[in-house]
């Protein structure tokens, strides 16, 4: 559940924040609400494509014990980054590029423990879809220890569109995936890189594998084929780390 340091409740409060930038994440609204001020609401999270969950009231009262009019929305704790923004102040910076592509992850501490482990590692940002994927919630913060108000996180519309702005500024991209023979070894990461990791039941989608410029693999010496995402990322970025700090 989110913190409710992190909680908008009420129609008219929640149409404020919208238009005053906040980034709200998701808002669950009251089965069967109506009037014109709820749709005034409806037009703005269309607009905004923030994703509505229609639920019973009695989930609402769950979520807070305030007067929340038929509406509660879940407000990011971190502001997100603009994609190509981010993009061309990395390249400007000097710094070789490190972005990590995350498609659809779903876990929010799975999400917590990769920020944490980006920060550490000097990751440049890290990139997620708007729609399916999981958001920075309270967990998140928590788990990640804090770095999550350290490492840059974008939400972007396509994660295909992403790849190719990534690629058509010079960052070579590379999948994880048992889908290959090739393994993380193998692959030369010390120049602009981005790393994409994949959900945790499916890993990455066919149409980033075929978009991506290489591919490659874990050693895997037991029995259980696949890691944790979280730590298959970390193991993935800590080899950036090799072969940057050793060349």
């Amino acid at each position: 559940m989110m913190d409710k340091d992190y909680q908008i409740f009420g129609i008219r409060a929640v149409i404020e924040a919208i238009t005053a930038g906040k980034t709200v994440d998701k808002v669950f609204v009251q089965k069967g609400l109506k009037g014109s001020l709820f749709q005034e609401l409806q037009v703005l999270l269309q607009k905004e494509q923030i994703m509505i969950s229609y639920v019973p009231i009695e989930k609402l009262n769950r979520l807070t014990k305030k007067n929340h009019q038929g509406v509660v929305a879940n407000v990011s704790p971190v502001e997100y980054h603009d994609f190509e923004n981010l993009v061309i102040n990395t390249i400007e910076s000097g710094v070789t590029p490190l972005f990590l592509v995350l498609d659809h992850l779903s876990d929010v501490r799975n999400f917590g423990a990769i920020i944490r482990t980006a920060e550490c590692t000097g990751v440049s940002g890290i990139i997620i879809p708007k729609r399916g994927s999981v958001s920075v919630t309270a967990d998140t913060v928590k788990t990640s220890a804090g770095a999550v108000f350290k490492v840059p996180i974008c939400k972007v519309d396509n994660l295909r569109d992403a790849i190719y702005y990534l690629q058509g500024s010079g960052i070579k991209t590379v999948v994880a995936t048992e889908k290959t023979d090739q393994q993380i070894y193998d692959v030369t990461m010390t120049e602009p890189l981005a790393i994409i990791m994949g959900a945790e039941d499916v890993g990455v989608s066919p149409a980033l594998l075929k978009l991506s410029d290489e591919k490659a693999k874990l050693p895997m010496l037991g029995d259980i084929s696949s890691l944790n995402v979280s730590v298959a990322c970390g193991v993935f970025l800590y080899e950036v780390v090799r072969q940057r700090l050793t060349k």
